[in-house]
């Protein structure tokens, strides 16, 4: 009725003036009537934003905080955290969109094999040639010198994590000690395909081999005819070299095996990184190497945890390892244009 017998007064010019002059009315119509009418009309209801926040995304971002340890952190793991607090970056135009300048079959049609091969127990190991390593980049080098700028900042930054974490000299140490465990790792498996009895003392001492040892038992298994261990590899038309860990049937198939170490889970292929690269990379230079009468087509990464849980085989089939040959193709057109 108030807000009524207002708008009928200012409806008449001078009215609302004469209104507010008389103390009677400014007793029955103070100011407060007319500003507080206002915000009941606008006052908009209050909304908890609480409410709005995804629980379950908070609940596994919360879990994945606490769970990591500062010394078991890898690039893998922050990239893992990155993603998942300011979602996934904005990626550059995929590799598998272009296509190598300089194709070349990953299998070789040129290459003649043997009719009877020769089905010697002793697997092919050809050393690494010191005059090749000053002709010819190795797989691994071609890799570390083409990484995409992101995989750069990640592995950088948990280097400074670890440095802050250990010191420089202990990070130092942590880096040798790993590339030792890996050597020993190999050595201990060369050792078991040969069907060498004997195994050093190192390797038995060793609790991390022991572990990978355990962590691979079941891979093992599956394993045979073993062609080749910690063999040299060239591809004389692309001009790149390397050294295999293995190749053997897995399953039936012959493969070129990876053995990878590690002290975090990496349940998928895309957990691996650059390695089906370096894996398909080797495959394309065996099928090229004149020293080897025979052709590869599939592969296998196996990862080997320093914890002793089972490893985790990825297998490469051939449509797989011809995707990753092209991306290959391209990390090595990279490198020849960058040098």
């Amino acid at each position: 009725v108030r807000m009524k017998f207002l708008q009928l007064l200012c409806m008449k010019p001078g009215k609302l003036e004469t209104l507010f002059q008389i103390p009677f009315c400014q007793k029955q119509f103070p100011f407060m009537c007319l500003a507080t009418s206002t915000c009941l009309h606008s006052k908009k209801k209050k909304v908890n934003s609480y409410e709005l926040v995804d629980q379950e995304k908070y609940n596994n971002l919360v879990y994945s905080v606490t769970s990591y340890k500062t010394s078991a952190q890898t690039p893998e793991t922050i990239f893992e955290e990155d993603n998942l607090l300011y979602g996934p970056p904005k990626r550059p135009v995929k590799d598998e969109t272009k296509a190598p300048k300089n194709w070349v079959p990953l299998i070789n049609p040129n290459k003649r094999i043997p009719l009877l091969n020769n089905d010697s127990n002793f697997p092919m190991k050809i050393p690494l040639q010191e005059n090749n390593k000053t002709k010819m980049p190795s797989v691994t080098h071609i890799l570390q010198q083409t990484i995409s700028p992101q995989q750069a900042f990640y592995l950088e930054r948990w280097k400074q994590k670890m440095i802050l974490e250990l010191g420089q000299d202990g990070f130092t140490e942590y880096t040798k000690n790993l590339f030792l465990q890996g050597h020993l790792f190999h050595a201990t498996l060369e050792s078991i395909f040969l069907s060498e009895e004997m195994v050093t003392k190192e390797q038995r001492e060793d609790i991390a081999v022991s572990s990978y040892l355990s962590s691979v038992e079941h891979v093992l298994k599956d394993i045979s005819e073993v062609r080749a261990l910690e063999s040299a590899v060239q591809h004389e038309a692309l001009q790149y070299l390397g050294l295999v860990d293995c190749v053997a049937k897995y399953r039936g198939q012959l493969c070129v095996i990876d053995w990878k170490t590690s002290e975090k889970p990496k349940p998928s292929l895309k957990n691996t990184f650059d390695n089906p690269l370096q894996v398909a990379a080797y495959i394309g230079a065996i099928n090229h190497d004149a020293n080897y009468d025979f052709q590869v087509s599939c592969g296998l990464i196996v990862v080997a945890y320093k914890d002793g849980s089972p490893a985790h085989p990825h297998f490469m089939a051939p449509e797989l390892c011809s995707q990753y040959w092209n991306k290959w193709l391209l990390r090595l057109e990279k490198y020849m244009d960058k040098n």
